[in-house]
């Protein structure tokens, strides 16, 4: 089944034109970009004279060839000549996305006495004499190191530091802009485990919290557990643990539109990498007993031999109750709840009609997810995928902000299931119950309170588990 998609903001482009200024000659444009399926979000004139017009036409494409097609269409309108395009997305990269700016002004002797030389050095001595004043002399309690080695680029892949940049410069940006935390992009030009955390360790003396991202399993599992163990600041692996915090709140609100219970739930799980296996594991906490976790070798079982990939082996051991064996048609027989942490196109119509009554999938790989909401539409009961141009929007953002800003309130050592759990629970309750519906099980990334909720409950929960220095 082929699947026209919507146009959307990611591939947005602003086509300039030039053309003669009489009657129709905008129809004529308008109507060739409509006709080529683009999504006109806005028109601008630019310059208008007696005999000419020039103005900027910004259309929503559904890729990058869609985009080619909508340039063709305007530019074979007689008269019509193309000055320039640009692309929306690359115009708000340039320069990059964050900047860091000073609290307190510089502007007179006296300032420069205050905030630096001579008197800066009474506040370095004071830490020297008192380490815990970090805490309160510097911007340690407030700030986060995002750190990654651009090995596992959601859709992407290994894609390598440099090319990691922007979107770690987008995390720290939605840190600042909804919470308020100030956060650096640290990217490392290496994939061995022992210097990464080397280097984050001997780093973190700077920071409050640690975020790993976009590190390929299984060296995350590694990385994450001996800074976990050898730190006294919180690791948190929002590709891990992110995950699964808002796949759990969607859940916890899906089951409601269906009115089913966790406990008897058959979930099938596709991709069981770092995201896949930190989902499970939340899963199981929150009281899921049935998950079957499906990856390239077909489902996890306990009858196959996993080599050296211990994982995998351990995995099979918590799941799959029943011990069924097979790849994702034998899996999804009978399933409740399929989710997707895998990639596009790991799920067919056909399988998804083998599911239970009404069945809920979270198709999460992005951009393109495991199977496209309109193959399902009218099988599905509940559709949520990763990306922001459907209803139920299963997205970290929704997540991750309101965690930081909850373990830096805390000043919490760890993170614990305790405080992921309250995480979950808090993003679901956003959604009051009486508007609960099927395309809408999730809220808002910019519903101002959420953030704020999220991490009023971790704090709570960092409290309760012991790990907080502050109340």
């Amino acid at each position: 089944m082929t699947v026209r998609r919507q146009p959307g903001a990611a591939h947005s482009i602003t086509i300039r034109t030039s053309y003669p200024n009489t009657v129709g000659m905008l129809g004529q444009i308008t109507t060739n970009i409509s006709a080529a399926g683009g999504d006109i979000g806005a028109i601008d004139i630019v310059s208008a004279g007696r005999n000419s017009m020039v103005r900027d036409i910004t259309i929503n494409a559904r890729d990058d060839s869609h985009a080619e097609t909508l340039k063709e269409a305007v530019s074979s309108v007689e008269g019509v000549t193309i000055v320039n395009v640009s692309d929306q997305v690359f115009l708000r990269h340039l320069g990059g996305k964050i900047e860091m700016q000073s609290k307190t002004p510089i502007k007179t002797r006296n300032d420069m006495s205050l905030i630096y030389t001579p008197g800066v050095a009474r506040v370095s001595k004071a830490i020297h004499d008192h380490p815990e004043s970090v805490w309160n002399l510097t911007s340690k309690g407030n700030t986060v190191a995002i750190v990654t080695d651009g090995s596992a680029v959601l859709g992407l892949g290994d894609i390598g530091p440099a090319a990691a940049l922007p979107v770690m410069e987008g995390k720290a940006q939605l840190l600042k802009e909804l919470v308020g935390v100030d956060a650096w992009p640290i990217v490392l030009d290496t994939h061995n485990t022992a210097k990464i955390v080397d280097t984050i360790k001997l780093l973190s003396h700077g920071f409050g919290a640690i975020n790993l991202e976009d590190i390929s399993a299984p060296r995350c599992f590694e990385i994450e557990r001996r800074l976990h163990k050898e730190l006294s600041i919180p690791v948190f692996h929002d590709d891990q643990h992110g995950t699964a915090i808002v796949v759990l709140a969607a859940l916890y609100n899906a089951v409601k539109v269906v009115d089913k219970k966790l406990p008897d739930l058959k979930v099938v799980l596709a991709g069981v990498g770092a995201a896949g296996v930190a989902t499970t594991k939340l899963l199981i906490k929150a009281g899921v007993k049935n998950i079957v976790g499906v990856d390239r070798k077909g489902i996890l079982d306990r009858q196959k031999n996993y080599g050296n990939n211990k994982v995998w082996k351990k995995y099979s051991e918590i799941t799959n109750p029943d011990n069924i064996s097979g790849h994702i048609k034998e899996a999804m027989k009978g399933a409740d709840v399929f989710i997707g942490l895998s990639g596009p196109g790991v799920l067919r119509l056909e399988e998804v009609s083998l599911m239970n009554r009404k069945p809920i999938i979270f198709a999460m790989a992005n951009p393109d997810p495991e199977i496209w909401p309109e193959e399902v539409e009218g099988v599905v009961e509940v559709m949520a995928t990763g990306r922001s141009d459907y209803p139920n929007q299963v997205n970290n953002a929704l997540c991750f902000p309101g965690m930081f800003r909850g373990i830096l309130d805390a000043r919490a050592q760890k993170v614990t299931d305790g405080m992921k759990m309250a995480a979950a629970f808090a993003i679901s309750k956003r959604v009051p119950e009486s508007h609960l519906n099927n395309e809408y099980i999730m809220p808002s990334i910019f519903d101002t309170g959420m953030a704020d909720q999220v991490a009023k409950d971790v704090k709570a929960a960092a409290i309760k588990s012991g790990v907080a220095l502050k109340n």
